[in-house]
């Protein structure tokens, strides 16, 4: 498997994110134990969470997801050099505070840190852009963070182009760290919130693009077909229906004709055109079982066909 290089940075990894999300929400520790095992020892290594995972669950307040892979760097502390940890601050943290001023990342970093059992973060995400607070302040408390040996590399997630323009002078014009990467809402029924100025700029700053919701929450794997079945998902009634239309539908069998093409699944088959993409260095995917898990882990090797992916172009392209 051939790994991939995060954007300008040193980090190298397989080409599938494990999406934390779901640790200590849909899937209890001991479950998330085991696909973490799983997927290290499947020859992947990139996990990626957030401080707020999953403070919209009843019952919590966030940091849950990071203390679950804690916990299990705990139980093997040898698994720690085989990872590749990314998380985030930005978001509002219950009686902790938002956004990317000094104060608040420092804060953040350290309570991640300690969550997460670790010395150092491979890759932290500014989670959300906060314009009430000058980049410079944020790329300068990145700098003395990474300096400090605590972040290796920093990245952005959910940036606009100009304002992920603007950080990248602001790093050159002041020798500030850059973000190496972004981390966009993209998935085959939704191109437009990417393609265009925004995967412009991360081309043009050669960003890695690490984009969330690639299975557009599990409508992509053909999982969800009609509203009946939305109840086979706690995120199925929130997240799915939106895409139960003629666009949704035509994207769907599109997939499936490639599915059935390649003797994969469509969860493979989404998976590998994202990854086939020029701008695209590794899907966010998350799993609740190893049987979901095994599907994503497929994508890397799978090589669509040419009419498969003009296919699944024509019917997915923005209107």
């Amino acid at each position: 498997m051939q790994k991939r290089r995060l954007g300008k940075s040193d980090l190298e990894f397989a080409p599938i994110a494990f999406g934390g999300n779901v640790f200590g929400w849909t899937a209890d520790e001991a479950t998330s134990h085991k696909l973490l095992d799983a997927f290290v020892d499947a020859g992947f290594s990139f996990v990626d969470t957030a401080d707020v995972y999953s403070r919209w669950a009843e019952g919590h307040t966030g940091g849950e997801s990071e203390a679950v892979i804690g916990s299990w760097l705990r139980k093997d502390p040898t698994k720690r050099d085989k990872v590749l940890i990314a998380t985030k601050c930005g978001m509002e943290m219950p009686n902790f505070g938002t956004g990317l001023s000094r104060a608040h990342i420092v804060k953040s970093v350290d309570a991640s840190l300690k969550r997460l059992n670790t010395d150092r973060i491979d890759l932290f995400q500014s989670h959300q852009d906060d314009k009430a607070t000058p980049q410079e302040e944020t790329l300068s408390t990145y700098d003395e963070l990474v300096k400090a040996g605590k972040l290796r590399a920093i990245g952005a997630s959910n940036f606009e182009a100009p304002r992920l323009a603007e950080a990248a002078k602001i790093s050159k014009e002041k020798g500030l760290p850059a973000y190496v990467s972004l981390q966009p809402h993209y998935n085959l029924v939704e191109r437009a919130l990417f393609e265009g100025p925004l995967e412009d700029e991360c081309l043009k700053e050669g960003l890695g693009v690490i984009p969330y919701w690639s299975l557009a929450s599990g409508f992509l794997t053909g999982k969800y077909r009609s509203e009946s079945d939305l109840g086979k998902s706690v995120r199925g009634p929130r997240g799915v229906k939106k895409y139960l239309n003629d666009k949704g539908f035509a994207v769907l069998k599109a997939v499936d004709d490639a599915a059935k093409k390649h003797n994969a699944s469509n969860t493979t088959v989404a998976l590998a055109w994202l990854l086939q993409r020029k701008a695209v260095t590794a899907p966010i995917v998350s799993a609740t079982n190893l049987g979901q898990l095994k599907d994503l882990l497929a994508a890397p090797a799978l090589k669509l066909a040419p009419e498969s992916v003009a296919a699944i172009d024509k019917a997915s392209a923005p209107a």
